[in-house]
């Protein structure tokens, strides 16, 4: 299932200093920087890289500065994370790749694009508020 990829994506953001909630705003996991205003970082979850998560990440990409796609790792990593096109879409688009091994490691494929993408603010600020009122 999909929810055995969020704690592993999860940590994963936190060792990079964020705080991370899942299922907000309709988004698999948001996650905010501790800085004012914060970085808002969505990540889509699905058991493997199809077109169904990259169509995700275009729909939420309006409301973060960041946005990861993350997927189980294929088993002889001949899925599609090992397929050029798809990296370089993601890429061109903007968003991280991030592959969860069978052991809960998780790999960088692609790194999400320095450049920041169109936001929507009204967007993002439901999502931090909903972020912060929740325990």
């Amino acid at each position: 299932m999909e929810t055995s990829l969020y704690l592993p994506v999860k940590r994963y953001l936190e060792k990079l200093g964020f705080t991370v909630k899942g299922e907000i705003g309709g988004c698999d996991l948001v996650a905010l920087s501790g800085d004012e205003p914060p970085i808002v970082v969505i990540g889509e979850l699905k058991l493997s890289f199809n077109l169904e998560v990259v169509l995700q990440a275009v729909d939420r990409a309006g409301a973060a500065d960041e946005v990861w796609v993350a997927a189980r790792l294929s088993a002889r990593g001949k899925g599609r994370e090992s397929d050029a096109r798809y990296r370089n879409l993601c890429r061109r688009l903007g968003f991280g790749m991030l592959a969860v091994t069978a052991t809960g490691d998780v790999e960088v494929i692609v790194a999400p694009a320095t450049t920041a993408p169109r936001r929507n603010p009204k967007k993002r600020s439901r999502l931090v508020s909903e972020h912060q009122r929740r325990k």
